[in-house]
């Protein structure tokens, strides 16, 4: 004989009703996310040279971004964008005259990292001396730039350094999330098919050698990127992921 199943019995009328699902995993924000340090590996730089004139002289200062893909998402969708995390001056610029620059680098590492480079470099265009105007760069009109400082004048050619790879806008401001994402998409496409050392003239197409075809999905949960032959190992352009190691 067949079991009577349980009969649960309603007394008031049926309104309406829902049906409870899992919460969804909580949207993660590429441009803020915290970096709370450097992975190993390669990252991708941008060396500039400055030259700064005040009443002191001409002083020549070079220095180094680092970009790094941070990836997150939004709306279940992942997202990867390109930001600057890095900052630093090269070897034979921290002499006693220079240890200010080196350290106003690191302070703005630390700033890219936790997400609020935008705002860091804002308030460092405002840093004002005692020792008169320095002269760097050009306005919109083409006339030259006076700045309060050392440090605003290296603040302004940062922010003007970050136009140029696309990730501040011309105010200063950081690019929309939207924004960076299409333009990391487009760029990593440009890098799979014309690697760095391989310039191409316009119109030409690239030698076979140059174009790498996906040779898989990364196995990684939270990338699943494609899988690109470099360096004779399947690699991901995403995540770093190697089967080489």
């Amino acid at each position: 004989m067949a079991e009577s199943g349980k009969v649960t019995r309603i007394d008031q009328r049926i309104v309406g009703w829902s049906v409870v699902k899992d919460a969804a995993a909580p949207d993660i924000d590429p441009l803020t996310l915290r970096i709370d340090r450097r992975e190993e590996g390669s990252w991708e730089s941008t060396t500039t040279k400055i030259v700064l004139t005040s009443a002191g002289g001409r002083k020549t200062i070079y220095f180094v971004i680092g970009f790094g893909v941070v990836c997150g998402r939004i709306g279940g969708r992942r997202v990867c964008i390109e930001r600057p995390l890095e900052f630093f001056v090269p070897a034979g610029q921290t002499a006693a005259e220079h240890q200010w620059v080196s350290a106003t680098m690191r302070t703005l590492s630390l700033a890219a990292r936790g997400g609020f480079l935008a705002k860091a470099l804002a308030d460092l265009r405002k840093v004002s001396w005692d020792r008169g105007p320095v002269w760097y760069g050009k306005t919109r009109s083409g006339k030259a730039m006076v700045h309060d400082s050392e440090v605003a004048a290296i603040a302004w050619a940062i922010q003007q350094a970050l136009y140029r790879r696309g990730f501040l806008d011309e105010n200063g401001r950081e690019r929309s999330l939207a924004a960076l994402a299409d333009h990391y998409a487009r760029t990593r496409d440009a890098r799979i098919q014309e690697p760095l050392g391989t310039p191409q003239a316009d119109g030409a197409s690239p030698p076979p050698d140059a174009v790498h075809a996906a040779v898989g999905r990364c196995p990684e949960p939270d990338c699943q990127g494609d899988l690109v032959m470099k360096d004779g190992c399947p690699t991901c352009l995403d995540c770093g992921y190697s089967k080489c190691g």
